[in-house]
């Protein structure tokens, strides 16, 4: 099958790279008048700036609008803390959400794939989004939380309000901002609410699941506060799922793009876990990452002033010619590949392990059922609001099998 694609134009896909590209000719560090934002481009700058959270902060609430609803969500969002209280609530994570804890999800990873492929093992074409990209991660984070399975429906409702980005241009403004984050806060209140009460249950009858797990940890004496939880479980519920959705999505456009791709893993499936990360390198999910620059410093041979934001860009890092060999050139074999698509420094994205394997046995089992996996039109696909993550909404696929 050869996918059609109407002649002269180009994918989304393949044209932000070429924006990300061209950004980084002006040099590693440049402002963009347009956002009033600082821009760091270079492999070398962004790890330097995410390696180093006393200057460059995480915490953005002094230069974004804020919105009474995502006040509780801020309480266990890491994401967005510096030491020491990002300290104390990570390891306080840990101890719940270990290395062994992800590696022993494999097996109902696999069963959860089985079960979404099964149904639709009578159909030529579906939506791969639709079919197993959305409701992997759901179905494997919502189980691990201990939430109910007839629930699992309302997260992705929720994560398409807040990462549709239907609210936003592609290259948003804070008035932009502000109005984005009124219009998705009811959704922010409804799930803070469910949370709460699921963990407030939990913590009544506790079960062999995250959330119990979650309300026992303790460092030092201190455990998490149902506040601080309904953040974390919100964070790696909603943008945890989202991550590895995009993920799978942006790895069959690229393997189709790339003809051989599917037939070379298919055949040799140890190649899935470089494939994988050499997906991440080419389209980062969320390929910039806000910091507030704490003091006066100099980057790049610019001067920026204390309280500047500054957008660390992932996707001009990723092909960084110093850093990668022919960075242009999408190579699934590519080793080393030190892409900072999940980050770096204290901030490397807590979720990764996860993804990962969701996206290996993902891949791995669409390829054993499927002796053919090809897009018929690319004038089918819908697409992410780039601004806000970079993905596919629809993927409409055809496939054959043995």
């Amino acid at each position: 099958m050869i996918s059609k694609q109407p002649t002269g134009e180009r994918l989304l896909l393949e044209e932000l790279p070429d924006r990300w590209r061209g950004l980084r000719e002006a040099g590693p560090v440049r402002y963009d008048a347009t956002q009033g934002v600082w821009q760091v481009l270079d492999h070398q700058s962004v790890a330097t700036v995410l390696a180093d959270p006393a200057t460059y902060s995480s915490d953005l609430s002094a230069l974004t609008p804020t919105q009474p609803d995502f006040e509780t969500f801020r309480q266990g969002n890491f994401v967005g803390m510096d030491p020491p209280a990002h300290r104390r609530l990570r390891a306080l994570v840990s101890q719940a959400f270990t290395p062994r804890v992800v590696q022993g999800l494999g097996p109902r990873i696999e069963a959860v794939c089985a079960r979404l492929l099964d149904a639709v093992a009578d159909r030529d074409r579906f939506d791969l989004v639709e079919a197993l990209a959305y409701p992997l991660p759901i179905i494997v984070i919502a189980e691990l939380l201990g939430i109910p399975a007839g629930e699992h429906r309302l997260f992705q409702e929720w994560a398409g309000v807040l990462f549709g980005g239907d609210q936003l241009g592609e290259a948003p403004d804070m008035a932009d901002l502000e109005r984005a984050l009124e219009a998705i806060a009811p959704t922010v209140r409804e799930m803070n609410g469910y949370m709460l009460e699921h963990i407030r249950a939990r913590r009544a009858d506790p079960g062999d699941d995250l959330t119990s797990r979650l309300i026992a940890a303790e460092v030092d004496g201190v455990r998490l506060r149902d506040e601080e939880m309904v953040g974390f479980v919100a964070l790696l519920l909603v943008a945890g799922h989202i991550t590895t959705t995009a993920l799978l999505g942006n790895a069959v456009v690229a393997f189709d793009r790339h003809p051989g791709t599917h037939a070379a893993l298919r055949a040799d499936p140890a190649r899935i876990p470089a494939a994988v990360e050499e997906v991440l390198r080419w389209l980062p999910p969320f390929p910039e990452l806000g910091r507030r620059v704490t003091r006066p410093v100099v980057l790049g041979g610019h001067e920026l002033p204390a309280d500047t934001l500054l957008m660390a860009h992932l996707g001009a890092a990723n092909r960084d010619p110093a850093r990668f060999a022919a960075p242009d050139v999408f190579d699934v074999t590519r080793s080393p590949n030190p892409h900072l698509t999940f980050g770096h420094g204290i901030h490397f994205c807590f979720g990764a392990p996860l993804a990962r394997l969701e996206a290996r046995i993902a891949l791995r089992m669409l390829h054993e059922r499927f002796r053919m996996l090809a897009i018929p039109s690319y004038e089918d696909i819908a697409y992410q609001n780039p601004a806000v993550i970079v993905g596919v909404r629809q993927l409409p696929v055809e496939v054959g099998r043995p």
